[in-house]
């Protein structure tokens, strides 16, 4: 479908890549990857045709069709939201007022035996079975479907654009490039503005599309449920892996283990070479070879090593103050501005130590909620923040706080303490900020590069309640494991407001969803809330909770006992039977870790045991004979415990 041939782009001395050849075919589903600054963004623009490479060839065929959505780009205001999206269908719109004027002239004219006329009623027909085939007759109904997909309620399609946000007038423009069907679709982070429903909505649209898909994301989760083919910029080449992102991952892997060893030879080559030169340089017998080592010197061509992955570097927070048994404990909170009511009845107990999510659709409340526990914003109700915490918070703003007269060097030194301080360069190279840009003022960086910095900072800082609103936005892959690591081995609180559901996945224990003016309390992790939803979502997508279920999961504080345990209303039977049965679960799973450890170190010992008694000595030795036979006999024991313990597990019912 595409043909790139010897493509090469330079901004600068070095090119981003060069000689890159490769082919997408239909159906393909391609994750482009590299780090920040590889040239991902550049070779989508040059493949749908917005910019020039440097050198090389992209063969489009005159009949492919090319969607493409930009992370940034400029809006128009003026429309309605059916309306602009009824732009994707102009070619039906144009095909349906040309068959309008020959239907009309049709049933004007009265020449019916002539030539003429009987040619009209050919084109007609034609044109006709073409409007049909194209399905232009049900473009409104896939107006409404896709809409709906990516998060517009039916009484938003008749509201101008310019009364949403960024994020939702780009969902709007997501719309127009899905509806139009071209033959590629190339889209650049499509998930930044969209919440987890819109993104499980987006998958599977295009699961089911007959594009091919060229995109750059820095969620995991999508990608791997998107993609088929990874294809990755790195040290100015592109390398095609026809793999999952997640095989590639291994490859990866492996392939810098080869970079690296390779690099080592060469560098021993040239030492060698090197020494060879210095050693005999004035001795006039050995000029010759002198001169053959020099020339293949010259001739060796360097071997670069993918950049250095940090991705295993560990932070830990520094120590703090112990806080209270329930840092946050919300009564009745409500917020409404005039008639707009964003959420009220909120009832919720965060305990000390509880990594928790909140999440839901863009608008519905969670960073209002936030900004309420931080004592921005006035609401109803009662919340009260517990002894002793020390909120640690990151916001898109937190950002503006930065001194811009300070390198990025300079700003993480000023907060580092410890040990730490040794490791600054490590932890700016884990979060996108190595070599040369650590000597970068503030003031001179993006906005995605201060918001980095800013999370930097916070998690040098001595606090035991995190609240982070959408701290992965813009984190490549690596800082995200690092940002995800140093949180679980957080031994304070955390919130996370964040749609990113590998990122969520194994870190929070409790998610609270936000939706229809209420908070809703879910037990288990996000995937555990992701797998319960659609058995109780009607057809519209709404979650259907009765307010019996309502009882159930959303704890009832008294206020006479504010502070302490919160009492539980209607359903609190139920909630404390599930409540039970997650802390048998955990029980449980602890147990069988401890037994896995215990045979892994029984077998070990076993092995041991049986190298001895392969020996003359150790076969006629009978207390390894004695120890042999009864740690077997305990690893039966554990095994059929561990088997036991399994099945209760299993029977567990959330």
């Amino acid at each position: 479908m595409i043909s790139v041939e010897g493509l090469k782009v330079e901004f600068g001395v070095k090119p981003l890549f060069h000689d890159a050849n490769f082919v997408i075919n239909q159906r393909d589903r391609i994750a482009l990857v590299g780090k920040n600054g590889a040239g991902k963004s550049t070779l989508l623009k040059i493949l749908c045709g917005m910019q020039k490479a440097t050198e090389g060839v992209v063969s489009v065929p005159n009949d492919t069709t090319m969607g493409y959505l930009p992370q940034v780009m400029k809006l128009v205001d003026e429309t309605t939201v059916r309306e602009e999206a009824r732009k994707a269908f102009a070619d039906h719109t144009k095909m349906a007022e040309r068959l309008e004027r020959m239907n009309r002239e049709l049933s004007e004219r009265t020449d019916y035996e002539t030539e003429e006329y009987m040619d009209l009623v050919q084109r007609y027909t034609e044109a006709h079975e073409r409007y049909q085939m194209m399905g232009a007759e049900g473009y409104e109904a896939e107006i409404e479907r896709t809409l709906t997909g990516l998060g517009f309620e039916r009484t938003d399609f008749e509201r101008p654009t310019k009364e949403f946000s960024g994020g939702w007038r780009m969902r709007i423009e997501l719309a127009k490039i899905l509806l139009r069907k071209p033959d590629v679709l190339l889209l650049d982070e499509p998930t930044n503005h969209l919440d987890i429903e819109s993104i499980q909505w987006l998958e599977q649209f295009l699961a089911t599309s007959g594009s091919a898909v060229v995109l750059v994301s820095h969620d995991r989760a999508f990608i791997n449920n998107v993609t088929n083919r990874t294809m990755e910029i790195s040290c100015g080449q592109i390398i095609d892996y026809r793999v999952k992102y997640d095989e590639y991952v291994v490859l990866r892997k492996e392939r810098r283990e080869q970079q690296i060893r390779a690099y080592e030879n060469q560098q021993k080559e040239i030492a060698d070479i090197r020494q060879f030169v210095d050693r005999f340089r004035y001795q006039a017998t050995k000029a010759i070879q002198v001169q053959q080592r020099l020339r293949q010197l010259e001739k060796i061509v360097p071997i670069e090593i993918d950049e250095v992955d940090n991705s295993t570097l560990r932070l830990k927070f520094p120590p703090c103050l112990r806080s209270g048994d329930y840092p946050v404990i919300c009564d009745e909170v409500g917020k409404s501005y005039g008639e707009h009511t964003v959420f009220s009845h909120v009832n919720m107990t965060i305990k000390r130590g509880e990594k928790v999510a909140f999440v839901g659709k863009n608008g519905e409340g969670k960073s209002t909620l936030v900004k309420c526990i931080m004592g921005e914003i006035p609401f109803t109700g009662y919340l009260k923040i517990g002894h002793n915490v020390q909120i640690g918070y990151f916001a898109q703003n937190q950002a503006q706080l930065l001194d811009e007269s300070l390198t990025v060097f300079d700003t993480i030194d000023r907060v580092a303490t410890g040990d730490v301080r040794l490791r600054i360069n490590d932890i700016l190279g884990a979060f996108m900020f190595g070599g040369e840009e650590s000597e970068k003022r503030v003031r001179v960086l993006s906005g995605g590069e201060r918001s980095r910095l800013a999370m930097i900072k916070l998690l040098l800082e001595p606090v035991n309640l995190l609240i982070l609103d959408e701290p992965t936005n813009h984190l490549d892959m690596p800082s995200k494991d690092v940002l995800k690591e140093a949180i679980r081995a957080f031994d304070g609180t955390a919130i996370i407001v964040s749609h990113d559901r590998e990122f969520l996945d194994g870190l929070v224990s409790k998610v609270y969803e936000f939706g229809g003016g209420k908070v809703r309390e879910h037990l288990g992790g996000i995937y555990d809330w992701i797998n319960a939803r659609p058995q109780s979502l009607p057809k519209e997508g709404k979650p259907d909770i009765s307010p019996a279920q309502e009882n159930i999961v959303g704890k009832q504080l008294s206020k006479s006992n504010k502070g302490t345990i919160p009492s539980e209303g209607q359903g609190a039977g139920s909630y404390a039977e599930r409540k039970e049965r997650l802390k048998k679960k955990s029980r449980l799973e602890k147990s069988i870790k401890e037994i896995e450890k215990k045979i892994e170190t029984l077998e070990n010992r076993i092995a041991e045991l049986d190298a001895i008694l392969c020996t003359p000595e150790g076969a006629s030795d009978m207390t390894i004979v004695t120890e042999y036979t009864s740690t077997k006999k305990v690893i039966d024991q554990e095994t059929d415990r561990w088997a036991q313990l399994s099945e209760e597990l299993e029977g567990i019912q959330l």
